[in-house]
């Protein structure tokens, strides 16, 4: 009776943890994400596109984004990836657009594409990182949604294009943020330029992904982890008295 128990208790323990790390992992899926290092209204912001790679046969070579039509970007800027080259593609908008100085806007920058070179495509177990510096962003309170299609080699392409609404995310939730109002002092009001700061990206990117369901997951995990170790613990000094 003395040593069942113990054994019984490790493998409840170990029952208990590999269902938390199945939890974390699956709730971990990625799907490509954006983190700004600004959002305040009528600002510039480096936006930055997390991309994985999910497919297990094929690799990731193309990524387009779709930027706002009914509030444009006036400017936007790419920033190099080594080994990807980047088009930024302008056209007709689908209606006209009177800015806030009151200037009419017919044509304005429609999307960004970049395309992999030979032997730089995104991988299985791999992401990669994409930049645009752009602005100015709308009015606080906006929804600044960027759908995404993400091609693969085998000719698969995946849209990240769905709306997020409430509290439930979409099985293909386009990457999107929301803008806020101004604060005295903010730099991002400061043009292009100002959203080159890697100490802003850096906080910005932090604050924006300790709350995502990736990093959640990954707390589960290490939580689930502890526990196991904590079960092996016992179970040893259960033993030497037994």
């Amino acid at each position: 009776m003395t040593s069942s128990y113990p054994q019984r208790a490790f493998t409840g323990v170990v029952l208990t943890t590999a269902g938390l790390m199945a939890l974390g992992l699956g709730a971990a899926s990625a799907h490509v994400s954006v983190a700004p290092t600004s959002t305040t209204e009528n600002g510039y912001s480096q936006l930055t596109f997390s991309v994985p790679s999910e497919s297990e046969t094929a690799a990731t070579n193309k990524l387009e984004v779709q930027l706002p039509t009914g509030q444009p970007f006036t400017s936007v800027r790419v920033k190099p990836v080594e080994g990807w080259t980047a088009e930024v593609v302008s056209g007709a908008l689908p209606e006209p657009v009177t800015t806030t100085d009151g200037a009419t806007l017919t044509e304005a920058p429609l999307s960004v594409v970049w395309t992999a070179e030979p032997g730089s495509e995104i991988s299985q177990q791999e992401y990669q990182t994409f930049s645009i510096s752009v602005g100015p962003l709308p009015e606080a309170g906006s929804t600044v949604l960027l759908p995404t299609a993400q091609s693969y080699t085998d000719g698969e392409v995946v849209e990240w294009n769905q709306e997020t609404e409430g509290e439930e995310e979409p099985e293909k939730p386009a990457p999107s943020f929301v803008t806020t109002a101004a604060v005295e002092g903010d730099a991002s009001h400061g043009g292009p330029e100002a959203t080159e700061a890697p100490e802003a990206i850096d906080a910005e990117q932090a604050s924006a992904t300790a709350g995502s369901p990736s990093a959640l997951a990954w707390v589960g995990l290490v939580a689930g982890l502890l526990g196991l170790a904590a079960g092996v613990t016992a179970l040893l000094r259960t033993r030497r008295r037994a």
